[in-house]
């Protein structure tokens, strides 16, 4: 059966979008690590103008005032190069959404999630803007960085529904919440990670395994998690202790391995699975290079490029979890059943089960997740 045209558009429109978030959240890490979150100290354009071209007065202004500022030229236009990308993500997730409404009939899915994600782009633009009106406000630049993740796992999900695979066994239904869970205990690392980033704690202890030579090492948590405060200051206005950045790091590393432990064994658990081997045994891939890029930046002093893999390997576990949850949760609409013992094999058209009989197969089978070819099972 050959696809519409207007749905093999939709699915490249998918997986051009999904890309471009991914790059655009290492292209973030990029600018945050650059310091170029506040090149053009204003939003959204740069000192009024829509590109650095026309700012050039007022950034070369700054720039001998403050020859180590915020402000030059490379600055303003990585943190210009990094708006127009998210402008043009913008507009591509209004057309995704626009199509998955216009043609859902025909998708065979809800476009709640398409839209939902156009709501979440809007409000990333909306932090990306106090990142910089509110000076880089460790609380506001964190939750941009969390918005950019939540965005990724929308687009991840969409772009999962769209892509063939092997249909999931029943035995592999019970590590739904297991999955689930390696998700939010992810995104409470990478929420952790953006707060050493944020507060520039990545180098607030300089050997492994211990901190300053103890495991447990002098912290003042209580001022190193405190929310509502400016870069670098405590909420009384003074500059934050080095016993409070000794808190951040040594939170996010020892949380790193309760992550490590948590996704390594389910990802191995389920590294020979058809459906989920792929996705498992990215995690484990990632889970090693996150290990190896983390100790690097401490022993080698945050070296930016390591600084930014690090982060993209963050975005890259997100991807991975989520493609794991996906393909657990998303139960084709049409598909062929599948068991243990056999192979699945093809079905006529007529023989497939309806959209509202799939979750409820007389056997308790799972159905394959694919709605494009519905009498053969997808590519792992």
């Amino acid at each position: 059966m050959s696809m519409p045209k207007f749905e093999h558009r939709y699915r490249k429109l998918v997986f051009l979008t999904w890309f471009l978030t991914l790059d655009l959240i290492m292209f973030g890490a990029f600018v945050r690590l650059t310091d170029s979150g506040l090149g053009c100290p204003d939003w959204p354009g740069c000192y009024g103008q829509f590109s650095p071209v026309g700012a050039a007065t007022h950034i070369q202004q700054a720039f001998e005032a403050m020859p180590h500022g915020p402000v030059s030229f490379s600055k303003a236009w990585i943190e210009m190069v990094h708006r127009y990308v998210g402008a043009l993500l913008g507009m591509l997730i209004i057309a995704i959404s626009w199509m998955a409404w216009r043609h859902r009939k025909a998708l065979g899915h809800s476009p709640a999630l398409a839209i939902a994600t156009l709501a979440a782009v809007c409000l990333q633009g909306a932090f990306g803007a106090w990142t910089v009106t509110m000076k880089l406000m460790p609380l506001i630049v964190t939750a941009h960085l969390l918005g950019g993740m939540i965005l990724l796992t929308m687009m991840t999900w969409l772009a999962a529904r769209e892509k063939r695979h092997a249909p999931v066994v029943a035995s592999e239904i019970r590590w739904r919440p297991w999955a689930v869970g390696g998700l939010l205990l992810l995104f409470a690392q990478v929420a952790l990670g953006g707060w050493v980033s944020t507060n520039y704690a990545a180098l607030a202890c300089m050997d492994f395994p211990t901190c300053h030579g103890s495991w447990l090492p002098p912290m003042d948590l209580a001022n190193g998690f405190s929310l509502l405060r400016a870069l670098g200051e405590l909420p009384s206005g003074e500059v934050i202790s080095q016993d409070a950045l000794t808190g951040i790091h040594w939170v996010h590393r020892n949380f790193a391995a309760i992550v490590f432990v948590w996704l390594g064994t389910l990802a191995w658990c389920l590294r020979r699975s058809p459906a989920l081997g792929g996705p498992s045994r990215l995690i484990l891939a990632l889970l090693v290079a996150q290990l190896f890029t983390g100790l690097t930046t401490i022993f080698f002093e945050w070296p930016l490029l390591i600084a930014v893999l690090h982060n993209g390997g963050a975005a890259g576990l997100v991807l991975a979890c989520t493609t794991l949850c996906a393909r657990l949760y998303d139960v084709s609409k049409q598909g062929v059943p599948h068991d243990h013992s056999q192979h699945a094999t093809a079905k006529p058209a007529a023989a497939i089960s309806r959209p509202d009989e799939a979750a409820g197969d007389a056997a308790g089978r799972v159905l394959c997740r694919d709605r494009h070819v519905p009498g053969r099972t997808g590519a792992a």
